[in-house]
């Protein structure tokens, strides 16, 4: 079925399709690689990213030189090969940030703010999320859950393990379903009380353990929003590095139409019709809403809805 409404060429999906080859293989292989001139490191402090800032130009991507000088790594992870030349994840412990903060070189900003405002390419962004998921996880995995010895940093980064009781701890990614419910030419679009003033999402949540993806779906709705579904559909999936979780888009065929919310979850929901939605991602609502960002996989949901690229029959 061809579209109603033109919104010009799809934008990019954020964090996805990383060029970098993760090379498993080479994980043990931490101390010869970080040595390596080719190697490039993605420095974090805290939950900011580190960059360098001269003649107008941000770079993300640090040498083996330039890390040392910056300052003692907290943690250091092997992210994988880049047409063969290593990359690096490091954080720094905080003497370090605090001597960055003083610099005029240097630029310490979040992620989410690098990739709402296009700071940096695409490629960048794909790195720095995966970097920025390991280095939180290792900020709060740093005692074993099992005894509450003190772990240790193992396989390039990527296991840490408990020298008392032999655990071995691997990094986490939380699966979350976002999702789209449809009725016909209409969508169920909620807000939460963090997102910005006018803005609009696809309804989301944690899959609890024993579930599947589709009751998920069907459960996040029901709960947030009264809407009973039937048909689940998968969309894609995105790495959400905020701080580790796996956004599993889908679309829900709505079998209900009167909202019940649960409002310690959101703050309003309603329906919404394809032609209004379209305005929202266009960003030429009349009344000033908006659809989230592109790099955020709600925005890709709902524009696959406008595009008429899901019917329920």
């Amino acid at each position: 079925m061809s579209s109603r409404f033109d919104l010009g060429p799809r934008p990019r999906l954020g964090y996805v399709k990383s060029p970098i080859a993760r090379a498993v293989e080479h994980r043990t292989e931490v101390d010869v690689l970080a040595r390596d001139p080719a190697s490039g490191f993605y420095m974090f402090a805290g939950d900011a990213v580190v960059l360098k800032h001269a003649q107008g130009r941000r770079d993300p991507l640090f040498t083996a030189a330039e890390t040392r000088r910056l300052g003692k790594p907290l943690e250091i992870a092997f992210l994988g090969l880049l047409e063969g030349e290593p990359r690096f994840a490091l954080a720094l412990a905080p003497p370090a940030i605090a001597a960055l903060q003083a610099r005029g070189d240097i630029v310490l900003i979040d992620l989410r703010s690098i990739a709402m405002r296009s700071l940096l390419e695409h490629d960048h962004l794909c790195a720095l999320a995966e970097g920025r998921a390991l280095m939180n996880w290792h900020a709060r995995h740093g005692f074993c859950a099992n005894c509450g010895a003190a772990t240790k940093t193992v396989e390039g980064g990527w296991r840490r393990d408990c020298p008392a009781c032999k655990t071995l701890h691997f990094p986490r990614t939380d699966p979350v379903v976002i999702m789209l419910a449809v009725d016909g030419a209409r969508c169920l679009l909620g807000r939460s009380p963090r997102f910005e003033a006018g803005m609009w999402s696809c309804l989301a949540g944690f899959v609890e353990p024993g579930e599947t993806i589709e009751d998920a779906v069907r459960r996040e709705t029901r709960e947030e929003a009264g809407i009973v579904c039937g048909r689940v559909t998968y969309f894609a999936s995105q790495p959400w590095p905020f701080p580790m979780s796996l956004m599993i888009g889908c679309h829900a065929e709505a079998r209900s139409d009167e909202i019940a919310i649960d409002h310690s979850e959101l703050e309003d929901a309603r329906w919404f019709d394809r032609a209004e939605v379209a305005l929202m991602l266009a960003g030429i609502h009349p009344a000033g809403l908006t659809a989230p960002y592109p790099v955020a996989i709600a925005h890709h949901i709902m524009r696959a809805f406008v595009e008429n690229d899901v019917v329920f029959d």
